[in-house]
Parts: C-alpha cells; structure tokens; sequence
C-alpha cells in the first residue's frame, strides 16, 4: 500500500489518485472550462452588452440637461421672488407707517379732502379707457378700409372679362365681401364704446371741477398727505409687478422640470420595452461551477466535470473553489455600479451561489 503523502493546501491523500503539480519541463495542461468561463467573463465586461448600450441613451444626458437647468433656474428665482415679497411687504408697512403719522397730524381735513382725490382717480382712469377706445375704433376704421378696397381689386377681375366669369375672382370678392361685413361690425362696435367712455370721462372731469370749487381749502390743506400716498402707491405697483414676473418665471421653469421628468419616464418606458423584447444575456448567465448544488432551474444537468474525473480530486475542487471566490469578488467590485442601475429597472443580476462543500 502506498505510504499517504502531505500536499500543500490539501488534505493527505493515497498516491496516484492527485495528479503532480505541472513543473518547466512538463507539457502545458489543457484549460479546464471554468478557466475558459473566467476568461469570457472578464472580456465581457470591456463590452457592452445591447442592455448598457440601452442605458447609454443619449436622450437621457440631454433630458437631464434640461432638468439640472430647470432645476438651477427655479432656485435662482425663488430667491429673487422671496426676497421681491419682503420688499414689498416691508414698502407696504412702511408707507402705512408714515401715512398714519401724516393723518394724525393733518387731522379731519383728510376726510373732508378724500372725495375729491377719488373723484380724480376716477377721472384719470376714465381718460386712459377713453384712450384705449379711440385706438379699438381707429384700427377697426383701417380694417374697414383695406377690406373695401379688396372688394374694389376684386370686381375689377371679376369685370375684366365680361364673357367669362373667373371662380378665381369671385371666391376672392365673396372673400373680400365677408371681411367688408365683420370690419364694419367692428367699427360701429368701437365707435359706440368710444363715445360711451368718452361721456363717462366728462361726467368725471365735471365732478372734478365741482368738488376742487367746494373743497378748496381742505385739498390745499391735506395735499402732502395724498402726494406721499400718491408716490407709496407708484412704488408699490413697481414692485407688485416685479413679483407678478418673477411668478411667471417660477411657473415657466417649474414647467419645463415637469416636461423633462415626463420625457425621462417615456425613456425609461422605452427601454424596458425594448428590453422585454431582447433575448436573454449569455453572458450574465454562467453556469454553476464545480461543487456548486444544483437549483431548481438547473434541469437534468448535473454537477460539471472535466474530462479524466479520475484526475480531479479534492485538491483540484479546492483550486476551482478559490477561483471561483475571486471571480465574485472581481465580479462584485467591477459590476457594483451597473447592478445598481438595473436594481432601479427591475433587472437586478443574481450572482450564482457557489457551495463550499468539498
């Protein structure tokens, strides 16, 4: 019997049944097929699988693009627009301030005085209407005339050839005829809105006159009260429109966010799609190693064995089990990111459980 000798990293075992360690002047051993697996999975991850090509969608970076930039932007304003507000409510308590301090000492003649500034205020806003009218109606008038005049143009075609009527001609007079209608609508309707603010501006201006006649000492009394009120008034609408743009911005921006958000999810849609109808990854799909148990997917194949079993004994099933162990290690290190990526599309890669059984 022969004597049992000790193998480093191995337990004793019966001489003839372990095959020696290859030396210099021995013939270079075969690679077993977990070498050749090793290598194929190394090589894999220099290339992309169709999969990562996926994830490289160029239309992801520039939607990102566009949600970073809204993103920037509707910070960038909010602060614009936090700081327009406490401008204007710091304004508005200071305006109330110093107009409770200017009635105080003014005293009842602001009262007496007040119908009168309203009386103006509603006189200037009945002018301005005035104006805005009398600019309806002289637009209105212009359109009247270019629309006459096409009806000219166009029976004068009609007219050219008496022995021939153009449908050319006449579907652009029954055109210009239409028009002639609508801008005369038009120009009655601006001219009695016209004359009605017109009439409502003299019946103000009138009653302006009136109250200055009756309320003359008081209004020179009280006059620097309602100028402070007056300039308050102005600033205040400079700032209340300022804060109504930086609204619309803040709209606008948060916006554009939603539409990026909404084309990204499309993406994303997209490629699971695309991914549903790609076949399976050979190459994410490894096969058990040896001395791995076999799974309930594993079928009728057993455990792998290389060609000349009888030269694999425990020292070799050691050798492929510290392989085997680096390759997760290497594996997990290497694919850590891009396994996070596919945990967030529902395409997590299940690495394959290896037994340390000998």
């Amino acid at each position: 019997m022969a004597e049992p000798r000790q193998v480093p990293g191995g337990r004793e075992t019966p001489q003839g049944e372990l095959q020696s360690e290859v030396v210099d002047d021995e013939a270079p051993r075969s690679p077993s097929p977990e070498e050749i697996r090793g290598r194929s999975s190394s090589s894999s991850e220099t290339k992309l699988s169709p999969r990562e090509e996926e994830e490289l969608d160029p239309r992801i970076q520039e939607e990102l693009e566009h949600l970073n930039q809204a993103s920037e932007e509707i910070n960038q304003v909010e602060l614009q627009l936090d700081e327009a507000r406490t401008t204007y409510r710091r304004i508005l308590q200071e305006s109330a301030r110093k107009l409770n301090t200017q009635g105080s000492h003014l005293g009842s003649c602001i009262d007496k005085a007040r119908p009168y500034y309203e009386a103006r205020r509603l006189a200037k806003e009945a002018q301005q209407e005035t104006q805005k009218a009398a600019l309806r109606y002289e637009r209105a008038v212009s359109m009247h005339n270019a629309a006459r005049e096409m009806v000219f143009v166009a029976e004068q075609g009609v007219m050219a050839d008496k022995n021939r009527l153009d449908p050319t001609w006449q579907e652009m007079l029954n055109h210009a005829t239409c028009k002639v209608n609508e801008a005369e609508e038009e120009r009655l309707r601006g001219e009695r809105e016209h004359q009605r603010v017109t009439r409502l501006c003299q019946q103000a201006e009138a009653r302006v006159q009136a109250l200055q006649k009756t309320l003359r000492r008081v209004i020179g009394k009280s006059r620097p009260y309602f100028e402070l009120k007056a300039q308050f008034n102005q600033i205040l609408e400079e700032h209340k429109a300022k804060v109504t743009g930086l609204e619309q911005q803040v709209s606008q921006a948060k916006t554009r966010y939603s539409v990026a958000l909404r084309n990204l999810e499309q993406i994303s849609e997209q490629i699971h799609a695309r991914r549903r109808g790609l076949p399976q990854d050979p190459v994410r799909r490894r096969s058990s190693p040896v001395g791995a148990e076999a799974g309930p997917e594993s079928g009728d194949s057993g455990d792998v064995r290389v060609e000349g079993a009888e030269g694999n004994d425990s020292l070799g099933r050691s050798r492929d089990n510290e392989r085997n162990d680096g390759d997760i290690k290497h594996f997990s290190k290497k694919k850590m990111g891009r396994t996070k990526m596919r945990k967030k599309a529902g395409m997590c890669l299940t690495l394959p459980k290896f037994s340390k059984q000998l």
